[in-house]
């Protein structure tokens, strides 16, 4: 047997070895043509109006929004760069730590010579702050660590002393913040102590012989952390403490202490030290803060909440503890309004990039001898990006709803814009971080280059889900409004209102069996099934509190043993309100196209929801076979979609230089020259 093989082998090598040469062949050996780039725009066509369905998306402020860009666009200070013939703008992430922080206030400084900040702290008035959340969007597309420099600057150190502050305070600090005379950071956050702000250890007393507070930090664990411009930039910090007087802890207060003099010397009884190199938003200096008997003036007490007369008396129109400290807390909320709004920006310059990219660069064949396959006309790769365009177009309307709930806000609406924000805060960043990695996925290679943005991005926002309030947190916090709000109506037999729970007044509504794919498209079927999963996850979450507590589990620990539940109810919350939105948005449109792709937008964004979200099945909202039929229509719709992709990114506004160069001749712009 193995004689044969042998015999075998021989005879094939000598078959190779003597054979005459192969005749010449009509197949010819010459290269194929070399890829060329070639634009979407030459093959794609606009549907619709792409500067109304801008107007539509942005809001507000298009000409200032226009203004900024071409500041930064204009500017070397802003690291332009040419790459395949165009002009880019972005960070560059080959400085040090250090030169990224001074490149930044160097930046800020230019943008306050040409009169972009005038008005953030001393102008009020829905006009100013629509405004400024306009600029301050654009500033963090470009680089969220000048964004997040400027966010300590005007809405964490001037915010508190808007809000917290009186009279006194507005006239001494407000006009030289503005002017960045003074540069402000806000010392709360501390190494023991974040999310649960009424455990921080900071102490301050009074002196009532000099009139003073004195500011200590009793353990390590008390050292401020994470304080943005506390390093380098900020020469006075906001301060929250406990006030301690007459030995009696007064409970969480604010305070402006000067850490630094005008020539940037850190002040006496101070200690500060760097926080280091971060994963991101290393153009912003964290520091760490100690004080040591710290002395300041009793008129350094912001005191619209409370206040300390010069004999140490402690003065306050808000006797509860409770109450007190939510009135510090609630000025904070547009913290957690820029944030989510900025989050949505960030996706936005993801999603045009990856999208843009997938138009032009091609990868397999369908057939052998056919042209390679555009990405976006993969359905796996419509799959992957058109679902998040679609939550990102939903989310950008609930983010302008949200801004126009905060400017007209009365006393009557806080509670709902405080529990809306933290819900849309969580969700819109958490989407923010999923869009960014499925966008620089579906570059390939190309999306690492951080040149490309996508890839840095991730790393510059990854924090928007821990500060002003970690995701989770939050989320617990939304679900416990709302069950505050249920137990209340329930126990006064009244109905809803507010939170957007009106619905809860009307019958529960029945869902039909067969799913069919106008009845999945409708949007009376869509908001029905928002609403009956918000409303069952409601009575379910309040319903197993209430039993822990009679088993003798006291409430906190009953919240806590129902996180599961909580969850899937402040999700179905926030989802609700953006699917709300589009509603709101999609109703004051003339019927025409820019409504056409808006309705299948709301499809996409409800039925992409129905999918991801187990609890539709878990708790019976749907079957399996509907389950089955919400599959099938998310397919539909990306099919639907993908013809609009092109003008779908075209529409967010954002100028060529402001995206990555492989959104457009990505060719030219790695060739040798």
């Amino acid at each position: 047997m193995s004689e044969n093989c042998a015999l075998r082998r021989a005879n094939v090598l000598a078959n190779h070895i003597l054979q005459s040469p192969p005749q010449p062949s009509n197949i010819s050996l010459a290269r194929e043509a070399c890829l060329q780039y070639t634009p979407p725009e030459v093959n794609e066509s606009y549907g619709f109006q792409v500067k109304e369905m801008r107007k539509l998306l942005d809001g507000h402020n298009l000409e200032d929004r226009d203004w900024l860009y071409g500041i930064i666009i204009q500017s070397n200070l802003f690291n332009r760069k040419i790459r395949g013939g165009k002009v880019f703008v972005s960070p560059d992430y080959n400085e040090t730590m250090e030169q990224q922080r001074e490149i930044s206030m160097k930046r800020i400084l230019h943008l306050l010579e040409k009169g972009v900040f005038k008005g953030w702290l001393t102008e009020t008035g829905p006009e100013a702050e629509l405004k400024k959340f306009a600029l301050y969007e654009v500033c963090g597309m470009y680089d969220y660590s000048l964004s997040a420099k400027l966010g300590v600057h005007f809405l964490l150190w001037g915010n508190a002393i808007k809000f917290f502050g009186t009279k006194r305070h507005h006239e001494k600090w407000l006009k030289h913040t503005e002017d960045y005379l003074v540069k402000g950071c806000f010392a709360m956050t501390e190494l023991g102590h974040g999310s649960n702000v009424k455990g921080i250890e900071t102490v301050t007393t009074y002196d009532p012989r000099t009139e003073e507070f004195v500011i200590n930090t009793p353990c390590e664990s008390a050292q401020k952390y994470w304080i943005g411009e506390a390093a380098i930039h900020a020469n006075h910090a906001i301060v929250i403490s406990q006030l301690e007087i007459n030995e009696t802890n007064q409970g969480i207060h604010v305070f402006i202490a000067q850490i630094r003099d005008q020539d940037g010397n850190i002040c006496p009884n101070i200690r500060i030290a760097d926080c280091g190199h971060k994963i991101g938003l290393n153009g912003v200096d964290n520091g760490r803060i100690w004080f040591d008997n710290l002395r300041i003036p009793r008129e350094n007490l912001l005191n619209s909440v409370a206040d300390v007369s010069p004999d140490g008396e402690y003065v306050s129109a808000i006797k509860n503890p409770d109450q007190r400290f939510g009135a510090f807390l609630a000025p904070l909320t547009s913290g957690r309004v820029t944030i989510a709004s900025c989050a949505i920006y960030s996706a936005k310059v993801g999603l045009a990039v990856a999208i843009r990219y997938s138009l032009s660069r091609r990868t397999f064949s369908a057939v052998a001898t056919g042209p390679e396959v555009l990405l976006l006309d993969y359905p796996s790769h419509q799959r992957r990006l058109l679902p998040l365009l679609a939550k990102t177009y939903a989310m950008s309307f609930a983010a302008n709803d949200m801004k126009m709930m905060y400017v007209k806000r009365t006393p009557e609406t806080n509670k709902e814009i405080h529990v809306v924000s933290m819900g849309l805060k969580a969700l819109l960043t958490w989407h923010n971080m999923r869009t960014l990695q499925e966008c620089r996925e579906a570059c390939g290679g190309q999306g690492v280059k951080t040149e490309n943005r996508v890839g840095h991005l991730k790393g510059d926002y990854d924090v928007q889900t821990t500060f002003e309030g970690d995701n989770n947190v939050l989320m617990q916090q939304v679900s416990k409004a709302l069950f505050a709000e249920y137990v209340s109506c329930k126990k006064r037999n009244k109905p809803f209102k507010g939170l957007g729970l009106e619905h809860m007044n009307s019958p529960l509504p029945v869902l039909p069996t067969q799913l069919t794919s106008s009845t999945l498209r409708c949007s009376h079927f869509q908001k029905n099934v928002f609403c009956l999963r918000e409303r069952d996850l409601l009575e379910r979450y309040t319903c197993e509190v209430a039993e822990l507590q009679e088993r003798g589990e006291s409430r906190e620990l009953s919240f806590l043993l129902s996180h599961q539940l909580s969850e899937d109810l402040s999700k179905a919350f926030a989802e609700k309100a953006i699917l709300q939105a589009v509603l709101d948005a999609e109703a004051k449109l003339p019927a025409g196209s820019i409504k056409d792709v808006v309705g299948l937008v709301r499809s996409m964004y409800a039925l992409i929801c129905m999918e991801e979200d187990p609890s539709f099945l878990r708790y019976g909202y749907h079957s399996r076979d509907s389950v089955g039929d919400v599959r099938r229509e998310v397919s539909k719709l990306c099919i639907e979609l993908r013809p609009h992709a092109l003008a779908l990114v075209t529409s967010f506004g954002i100028p060529d230089a402001f995206l990555g160069p492989i959104a457009f001749n990505w060719i030219e712009a790695n060739a040798w020259s």
